[in-house]
């Protein structure tokens, strides 16, 4: 599992390069995460865009991932697939995480 980490207008955009977060990579994605955040201040959006499946442990990866974070970091997650953006709904995580339809409207938005 490898990530794209760029800035753009305050956030920092890190985009999933998998088509799976699942169990078999939930850990390596929950450490790539503590590595790629740290040091980092304010919003940070993962672009979910080649994530086409997300199961339960991929999902706590990515809510461990949150509880990681260092105050004054904020996660917002964008561009998720039917089938990814199912899973933050029925789980009710769209709740705690603000999603966004895309990465231009995430970066756009001073929702942080």
């Amino acid at each position: 599992m490898e990530f794209d980490i760029n800035a753009s207008d305050g956030a920092t955009i890190i985009t999933v390069q998998a088509a799976r977060i699942d169990a078999a990579v939930a850990i390596r994605f929950k450490d790539l995460m503590q590595e790629a955040t740290d040091g980092l201040d304010g919003r940070i959006i993962l672009d979910l865009t080649q994530v086409d499946f997300i199961d339960s442990s991929g999902l706590g990866a990515i809510v461990a991932s949150m509880k990681q974070l260092q105050p004054g970091q904020k996660l917002e997650l964008a561009s998720l697939n039917t089938n990814v953006d199912k899973v933050f709904r029925l789980t009710r995580m769209d709740t705690v995480f603000p999603i966004h339809n895309d990465i231009r409207t995430a970066v756009s938005s001073h929702a942080g």
